[in-house]
Order: structure tokens, then C-alpha cells, then sequence
């Protein structure tokens, strides 16, 4: 075990309610040879914790699958065995695709334990996005369900692909890997600067980019994380998210698993909330973490019906309404902890367990950061974009974006730019206040409008388009295009049918546009699109305002049920 990462947990487990202290003191664990899932994980399956369940998943039947930390060492330990039988070697690149199934969790240890890098995908994914992650990422080997396998059909393929699940033709079967042997010898050491995860997030006028993680941005930067949820060894962490996307690395492996606490999840194929609160109340789980589309949801219950044993209780993704706030505070007596960070980092601010909390305010900056607010001209300012110095240079910071080509581009400013507004008050409080550029937020999905502009542009009848959030009650936004038809083409129900149908087509269901008006598009006398005038104009529009003649509505078509 890293005497220097116990060293910086067990600080911050000692001032978890000590902000000041915890802020002023702290320092990131300094470590050149690391590896999280050996020197960590596998040391908690040898202690005081090693039979406390690691992973509890219930499923929407009741049924239950529990792993202890010792178990989930043994299990991650044969795969890792049997993935290097199959020629999975340091430094390759692995595909994992499947949903909150115990599997998950062995498959990206046992990663961890090979050297080899872990892609995580979405199941949500088209052919087209997952054929692209294949060849931008330069990917070696698949591990993916076996319900998912046709969406790999037709997909240029490595020659390594693995299934979870029922028997694929062609595929090598995920459980064989029970039969190897449970004990585990790395083929050398594992650098702590060694890439260990990459993600493809969102932009605006280009492809996803990849953003390439170590084996300490992500286990030693996620003691940040740790911090703001306030976990605590022996806690049942329960977090709202999709495997695929950091925040679940964020808050169903590394942070709670750094506490030494158990990572609860329940499968809903369609959230219901009574489901959700029966779970808090029958599993015993003491902190939660969902998003605001979530929270938004559960209001609407009488939440005073359950006893819930929760003492943390946390969001992220978006502003949470004060209102939220307030209507858990009173039903449960816990308030909810705002905290924001993004794919490139960890948890950057948030408001830690027993400090104060103002309205609208997502908090401070975590133990280990300092956040500047720098204008255009590198000036701090009371309201400017989020950065964060690199002098020193955080933990969970990633070292840079990928090029295509497979090199690093580190950053070579001395601070990393967020491409978020916000403003700070006199106590240091931080208020988001938007992006820089056009990507936004749907029931916590990240949305690239140039993605979705560039599916709608396929379809015949599209001339040009423009993808803005218009507001929603329960979503925050929702994808809406504005579209310019081709000459010729009625702007009619019809036509929109059409294009609804071709962008469930194309689209991932995360990115669906629900919402199309035909108009003339407003442009630049250089000939572009003026989004924010489009933006501006939505977010001006009353939320009783009616339809108008050319606008229309996914939910206006029952045909698409």
C-alpha cells in the first residue's frame, strides 16, 4: 500500500467537516510507482474491510449481487489472468461497454492490474460512435455485454473481442476467466504517469475529444471527490450514473473505494421514484449522489413517507434549484452538497460536509485546487472563466487532450482552462454561470450541438440547422433544432415526422432532438449562424408561451411510441 496515499486519505478523512483546515493543509500524495488496483484495492482485500461488500447491485426484480472487496480482488485477479492468456498486454487499449453488472467492476480492475487502458463506452452508443472510439482510440480489445454485440456489426473490428454474458460467435467468453488462477504477478511496475483511462467528451465545431487519464489522475485526483461527498469507510454510497461517463468513474469506483466504502447501484430500466426511495430505506445507504434531473423528480413524491438513512446527500452535473434544496431539508433533514469538476479533472469545488451553504452557490474550491477566474486577457476577475493553476500542478488534473496520432498534448499554460463562467463572491463562494462555447446540459448528458447538427444535416429535406437547450421542467433543456429547409420542401408535420424518425435513427437516445422549428436562419454578415441569438431567444420564452405554427413537438407524435 502507498504509505504516502493513506497518509493524504486519512487527512482528509480526519477533516471532512474541517474546510479551513483541510484547504490550508492539505497536499496531493507525491508518487512515482502506482498502482491504484494492486496498491490500494487489493490491500483493502487483505485488511480489517476485506469481507465488507465492495459492490452491491439490486436489480428492478429484487434480485441482488453483492462482491466483497476480497471477493472482487480474487475475481479481477483470473480475468486479468485469463484477458493476458489472451495476449491483452500493457498499454493496449480496452473497450469496456456494458451496463451495472458486476462484471463492470471486475473488467476495469483487472485493466488496471494488466497496465492496460481502460475506454469506457456507453451502451447507449450508435455504430457509427462506437466504430469511431475503435479507430480514434486506437482500441486492441473489446469487452462488451453480450446483448450488445450486433451494435458492433459491420464495425472494422480488433481482432480481440470478449462477451459478457450468453455465448457470441466469434467472441471469446468473459466467464472462462472465472477458471484461472485467483493470484495475480504484475509484469513490472506500474509508472504512476502511465496512461490508465480515455474518454471521448463533447465539443462544439470538431470531433469528441480524447481525453487521456494516469494512474494518479484519476485514484489519487479522486480524493477531492472523496472529500466533497464526505464519504467515510463503511458507507454505502449510492450514485446516479451511466456507466461510460466519468462522473460513474468518479462516484461508483474510485471515490467511494478510496473511503473503503460499498458502492450500492440499483437498475431501473425507467427511473421510478418510489423504487428509488424504497432502495435508500431497504439497503441502509447513508450517501447519495444523483443528479438534478433526479432530485427535480423525487420532489414531486411525499418524501416524508420514507425514513431514509442517509447522511450525505450530494448533486452534480448542473445548478440545483434552491427550492430542491430546501424541500429535501425539510422532508429529511439533510441538505443537498453542490459540487462541479469535469471529465479532465476531478472534483474541483464543491460545498464539503457541515459547511455553509448559499443559494445557488456549487461552493469552494477542494483541498488540492486553486481556482482562478481569468477574463480573456489572463486577468482574474469576480466573474470570469473557471481555471485552475498549475503551479503547483493538482493530482487530478489529466496531463492533456490525445491527438490523433496517439501523442499527448500537454497543456502549456500555467493554468488549465475550463471553457465554464462563473462568478465569486466575498467569502470565496463560486456561482456557475454558463459555458464559453455552445456544448450543454440534458438530464445530465453532455450535448454537443455540433454532433446533433451534423445528424440532421443528413437528412434530404435539411438544408442547415442550428441545435440549441430550450427550457424543460424536468430535463433543464432538451435538444432543440432549428432548422432551414430545402427550397421547395413545406415546413409540415410531415416533415418534421421525418426528421424525428432519421434522428432516432442516427442518434444515440442521450442526444435525441425533441424539439424541431422551421425558420430562416439568423446570421453573422459573414455568414454564420448566430446561436446565441437563437439561444437568447429560447431562454426568453415564457414556459406557458404556445406553440408556434412551425414548431413542433416530439411528444405531439404518438406515432413515434
Amino acid at each position: 500500500m502507498s504509505h504516502e496515499f493513506k497518509t493524504a486519505r486519512d487527512f482528509l478523512l480526519r477533516t471532512r467537516t474541517d474546510y479551513e483546515t483541510a484547504y490550508k493543509e492539505f497536499r496531493w500524495p507525491r508518487v512515482e510507482r502506482f498502482n491504484w488496483a494492486l496498491d490500494w484495492f487489493d490491500e483493502i482485500a487483505r485488511g480489517a474491510r476485506a469481507d465488507q461488500p465492495a459492490i452491491q447491485v439490486v436489480e428492478e426484480d429484487g434480485q441482488e449481487s453483492k462482491l466483497s472487496f476480497r471477493q472482487l480482488s480474487s475475481r479481477s485477479s483470473q480475468v486479468a489472468n485469463h484477458w493476458r492468456g489472451l495476449g491483452v498486454r500493457r498499454g493496449d487499449r480496452v473497450l469496456v461497454m456494458m451496463g451495472n453488472i458486476p462484471p463492470l467492476w471486475e473488467a476495469m480492475l483487472a485493466a488496471m492490474k494488466l497496465g492496460a487502458v481502460i475506454v469506457p463506452t456507453t451502451p447507449l452508443l450508435t455504430s457509427d460512435d462506437i466504430a469511431d472510439r475503435i479507430a480514434r482510440g486506437k482500441v486492441k480489445c473489446v469487452v462488451a455485454a453480450s446483448v450488445l454485440a450486433p451494435k458492433f456489426d459491420g464495425v472494422n473490428m480488433p481482432g480481440l473481442r470478449i462477451a459478457v454474458g450468453s455465448p457470441v460467435a466469434g467472441w471469446h467468453s468473459y466467464e472462462q476467466g472465472y477458471s484461472a488462477s485467483p493470484r495475480f504477478e504484475p509484469d513490472g511496475p506500474t509508472l504512476a504517469a502511465d496512461p490508465l483511462q480515455l474518454y471521448f467528451t463533447s465539443g462544439t465545431t470538431m470531433k469528441p475529444k480524447l481525453v487521456m487519464h494516469t494512474h494518479a489522475s484519476y485514484p489519487v485526483g479522486h480524493l477531492s471527490t472523496m472529500y466533497w461527498l464526505g464519504l467515510r469507510p463503511g458507507d454505502v454510497h449510492f450514485n446516479l450514473s451511466s456507466p461510460g461517463w466519468a462522473k460513474h468513474a468518479w462516484s461508483c469506483f474510485f471515490a467511494p473505494w478510496n473511503a473503503e466504502a460499498t458502492v450500492f447501484v440499483l437498475n431501473q430500466s425507467r427511473f421510478r421514484a418510489h423504487t428509488f426511495l424504497d432502495a435508500l430505506v431497504r439497503c441502509r445507504v447513508t450517501s447519495c449522489c444523483a443528479p438534478p434531473t433526479v432530485w427535480r423528480m423525487l420532489i414531486k413524491e411525499k418524501l416524508e413517507n420514507w425514513t431514509v438513512p442517509l447522511r450525505e446527500a450530494a448533486s452534480a452535473g448542473e445548478p440545483l434549484n434552491p427550492e430542491v434544496i430546501e424541500r429535501v431539508r425539510q422532508a429529511w433533514g439533510i441538505t443537498i452538497r453542490d459540487g462541479y469538476g469535469q471529465t479532465e479533472t476531478s472534483a474541483l469545488v464543491g460545498n464539503p460536509p457541515g459547511q455553509e451553504l448559499k443559494a445557488g452557490s456549487m461552493g469552494r474550491p477542494l483541498p488540492g485546487y486553486r481556482i482562478l477566474l481569468l477574463d480573456g486577457e489572463g486577468h482574474q476577475s469576480g466573474e470570469a472563466e473557471i481555471c485552475v493553476s498549475l503551479d503547483p500542478r493538482p493530482a487530478g488534473v489529466m496531463p492533456g487532450y490525445l491527438s490523433d496520432s496517439g501523442e499527448i498534448l500537454p497543456i502549456q499554460a500555467t493554468a488549465y482552462h475550463t471553457g465554464d463562467i462563473a462568478s465569486r463572491d466575498r467569502d470565496g463562494y463560486l456561482t456557475f454561470i454558463g459555458r464559453t462555447d455552445d456544448v450543454f446540459k440534458s438530464s445530465d448528458y453532455r450535448i454537443s450541438p455540433f454532433e446533433l447538427e451534423s445528424a440532421l444535416i443528413r437528412h434530404p429535406d435539411v438544408m442547415e440547422c442550428a441545435v440549441v437547450p430550450s427550457p424543460d421542467p424536468d430535463r433543464l433543456c432538451v435538444p432543440k433544432a432549428f432548422i432551414l429547409l430545402r427550397a421547395g420542401i413545406n415546413p409540415s408535420r410531415d416533415t418534421a415526422l421525418s426528421i424525428f424518425r432519421h434522428a432516432r435513427r442516427v442518434l444515440a437516445s442521450y442526444k435525441r432532438v425533441r424539439r424541431i422549428e422551421f425558420v430562416d436562419l439568423p446570421k453573422t454578415v459573414s455568414g454564420k449562424i448566430r446561436r446565441f441569438e437563437l439561444r437568447r431567444m429560447e431562454d426568453a420564452r415564457p414556459g406557458s408561451a404556445p406553440q408556434r405554427e412551425t414548431e413542433f413537438c416530439e411528444e405531439g407524435f404518438p406515432e413515434l411510441r
